[in-house]
């Protein structure tokens, strides 16, 4: 394995792995270890006490983020006729049929979010299942992404709605929550939004603890632990 770089090692020596860090103490941690050239992504990742192999424990759904993702979404809409112009007119990137799916098909993936109105889905599952499914790219009912309300399910998406779902191997749910650059208090905001989202998606059959650990980090940086029992 190769030597890690210089500034990878004086982050690790600022972030103690083991500790358990309050919310503002993890926030301005990060945005002092935070130094890339660019603006890092900033990343939250939670393991939850569930088994998302069970139906009725497979969290999947969508929260708005106070403070917007810090990027420019582009997406995508699977529609005709009436809902197509609501989707050109509210501001989609891509709006299409057949020959979007193809385009798709023959490689093109340079969007963010999907969106499908329910009369196209039977068509576009087969042939863009196996291709969206495993990116998180899949037009979904749960997350509302599967709707004839195109034109505000646009809206929410570009001011800043993410999708969350558990990965069923692991427990955990992994999702960007804005910019190194953003205000510290920004980032809390985005944070705490999250979390109430997940607190407020616990299955009923999920018995004992339920948020096991909560970590954020930037693009480059260390895992900063948050202690869970301050979303309990």
């Amino acid at each position: 394995m190769g030597k890690k770089g210089k500034r990878y090692r004086e982050i690790k020596e600022q972030v103690d792995r083991f500790r358990l860090h309050t919310v503002d103490e993890a926030v301005s941690l990060l945005k002092k270890t935070g130094t890339a050239k660019f603006d890092e992504t900033v990343d939250l990742a939670s393991r939850l006490g569930v088994d998302a192999r069970q139906a009725d424990q497979n969290i999947r759904g969508t929260v708005t983020l106070p403070h917007g993702t810090g990027k420019s979404v582009r997406v995508v809409v699977f529609a005709q006729g009436d809902p197509a112009r609501q989707a050109e007119e509210a501001g989609a990137d891509f709006v299409g049929t057949d020959e979007l799916v193809d385009k798709i098909v023959d490689g093109w993936l340079e969007f963010d979010a999907t969106i499908a109105t329910p009369d196209l889905m039977r068509s576009i599952m087969p042939k863009l299942g196996r291709i969206l499914g495993p990116r998180g790219l899949m037009p979904n009912a749960k997350a509302g992404t599967v709707t004839m309300d195109v034109a505000d399910t646009i809206q929410s998406i570009k001011a800043g709605q993410i999708e969350y779902r558990i990965e069923r191997s692991s427990g955990i749910i992994h999702v960007p929550i804005g910019k190194v650059s953003f205000e510290e208090e920004s980032i809390k905001g985005n944070l705490n939004a999250v979390m109430s989202a997940l607190v407020a998606a616990r299955p009923a059959a999920v018995k004992g603890r339920y948020i096991r650990s909560v970590a954020i980090s930037s693009t480059m940086g260390a895992g900063i632990r948050i202690d869970p029992q301050q979303f309990a």
